[in-house]
């Protein structure tokens, strides 16, 4: 059976044959009959040349995310090539001995835009961004199952806060709530039924890592520590002392908990409270400190404002740091790009007065790859500073 159009106007074909894989709707001539959210449909430029193949949305901006480009077709075995090109870039990245917590779909960074999928201890968990991959959810289950057998327990969907209006969150496969997982050999206690997002965050791995390489003997701040994943891996390096932050007591509580299941008897503080209120209260300078907050800015709208906000923060960071500190300082919002970060951090810099010297950029993990005809993909963008 023949799929509906999506019929772009004259000159909008062109990010499409760029293999960008965003149909937006300023974009759209029109339709050849009504679409259901969610309907798969083929795009063609307006003298109706086919372009590719995705899954139409009535909701946002983004009518259609395609899957497929030019002559290639959607074919029944598409979700278990797409999962077995993903697993295998993962083997190649990872050494599964000391991390079988990782994310294995990235979205449009392993060609499926609209698709999540963290893996924790042979537990999935799926997360859909847009109706199309909703309404596929058992199909990419059962591939999973096919491809995955002795990697496989549980498989939970948890859409019902990335689709509010038509996602729920379910087991597919399985049962477990909860693993410990573990990264570079350090354990986590990962709830993906009640945690935030799929259970953890993944995509700070290797900065993690890195900033073990500079807690020997220091003392270090986590603020916004969620579950402690920075706290766990300062105390791992031999941190005189770590004092993780979070306005959430749940989050405090899995910090220690997660601290206690690595290191019984750290020195380790972990407080429930506003981070700026703590920072403006305490007067304790600590020789590393890590500034990782959820998204300032959720939408353009909100830009300047999150600007403000991450100006404010790195310049309270920046005060509670000792002579010759460490700050880790990061942004996961996606419309705060690398330069409009990095200024912002500069402009903090400047009220401080303090010389200070960029050591290192951050980004996601290697396992939350960027396409590169989708540069939109690249969300995670941090800073490692020497302050004197």
């Amino acid at each position: 059976m023949s799929l509906p159009k999506v019929i772009l106007k004259s000159g909008k074909e062109k990010s499409i044959q760029r293999r960008h894989p965003w149909i937006f709707s300023g974009a759209v001539y029109g339709v050849s009959r009504e679409i259901n959210d969610g309907e798969m449909v083929d795009v063609v430029d307006s003298k109706n040349n086919h372009l590719g193949t995705g899954y139409f949305s009535d909701k946002g901006s983004i009518v259609v995310r395609i899957l497929t480009f030019g002559e290639e077709t959607f074919s029944e075995n598409f979700w278990k090539d797409k999962l077995q090109s993903a697993w295998y870039l993962r083997t190649q990245i990872l050494d599964f001995e000391v991390t079988n917590a990782f994310r294995v779909i990235h979205g449009e960074g392993d060609g499926i835009s609209g698709l999540i999928i963290d893996y924790y201890d042979k537990n999935w968990v799926i997360q859909a961004h847009s109706t199309g991959v909703f309404l596929q959810m058992e199909q990419i289950a059962e591939a999973i199952k096919s491809n995955f057998t002795d990697y496989c327990e549980t498989i939970y969907c948890k859409s019902s806060g990335t689709l509010p209006n038509t996602g729920t969150d379910y087991f597919l496969f399985g049962n477990k709530v909860e693993a410990v997982a573990k990264e570079n050999n350090i354990l986590f206690s990962v709830n993906w039924v009640e945690g935030q997002k799929t259970g953890f965050f993944l995509d700070q791995r290797e900065n993690r890592k890195l900033l073990g390489e500079f807690s020997k003997g220091k003392k270090v701040l986590n603020t916004f520590c969620y579950t402690g994943g920075f706290s766990i891996y300062a105390m791992s390096a031999g941190a005189e002392l770590v004092t993780s932050v979070d306005i959430s007591q749940k989050a405090v509580d899995l910090a220690e908990s997660n601290m206690e299941l690595n290191f019984p008897n750290a020195n380790h503080k972990a407080v429930a409270d506003d981070v700026f209120n703590f920072m403006k209260e305490h007067t304790q300078q600590y020789d590393v400190i890590v500034l990782d907050p959820p998204a300032f800015a959720k939408s353009i709208k909100s830009k300047h404002t999150a600007t403000q906000a991450y100006k404010r923060l790195n310049i309270a960071g920046l005060k509670a740091l000792a002579p010759n500190g460490i700050l880790f300082t990061f942004s996961c919002s996606q419309v705060i790009d690398d330069v409009l970060f990095y200024n912002t951090v500069a402009a903090a810099a400047i009220e401080t007065g303090r010389n200070i010297r960029v050591l290192h950029k951050l980004e996601q993990g290697p396992d939350h790859p960027t396409n590169i005809y989708h540069p939109e993909g690249h969300y995670l963008k941090g800073l490692v500073l020497f302050v004197e």
